[in-house]
């Protein structure tokens, strides 16, 4: 009997697949965490650059028509690609002034997307919360560009919880101001 279990304990061919198949749960957990928190922050990338790239193009304008703005709502689809967006993004776009030396007011805000979220510059024609900080003087005007996207994960839910993400962008209009939208 010790013999036998001498030999046994001396056999060695089966120890790299049992140390595989300790080492493995590890790795799979390791890989599919790394690609979950890559896709993660590929997707704040993306709204990042929509929302730049939205506000940067509405300021560019020397007016706007609501086809227009229609036609601006289009390519954030193709910003976003290759992540969906009609039915978990919203981008919303607002115009800010200040005249009179009143408070600033949002003169027109328009949304496209099914996504969560609500404008945190407020509603058009209301008082306006400028996000940044941005201190607004007598007769200055900014753009707004705001994009929500509700992020779930894919492949790790214990680990990345389900959030809205957010991201906005101000600029100034290049040609006047916007003040309108032209029919």
């Amino acid at each position: 009997m010790t013999r036998l279990l001498r030999r046994f304990l001396k056999n060695t061919r089966a120890t790299v697949a049992v140390e595989l198949a300790m080492a493995m749960p590890v790795l799979l957990g390791l890989l599919l965490t790394g690609a979950e928190v890559t896709r993660f922050v590929l997707l704040n990338q993306k709204i990042e650059r929509t929302s730049a790239s939205v506000a940067d193009l509405v300021s560019q304008s020397e007016s706007l028509s609501e086809a227009d703005i229609g036609n601006l709502f289009e390519i954030t689809a193709l910003s976003m690609a290759p992540f969906p967006f009609s039915n978990v993004g919203k981008v919303v776009v607002s115009s800010v002034s200040v005249s009179g030396g009143s408070a600033p007011t949002v003169n027109w805000q328009r949304s496209h997307g099914g996504g969560p979220g609500t404008s945190a510059v407020g509603g058009a024609s209301g008082p306006a919360s400028v996000p940044g900080g941005i201190v607004l003087g007598d007769g200055d005007n900014v753009i707004v560009s705001e994009v929500f996207y509700d992020y779930q994960p894919l492949l790790m839910e214990n680990v990345m919880n389900p959030t809205t993400l957010y991201n906005y962008a101000v600029y100034r209009p290049r040609f006047g101001s916007l003040n309108a939208i032209t029919p």
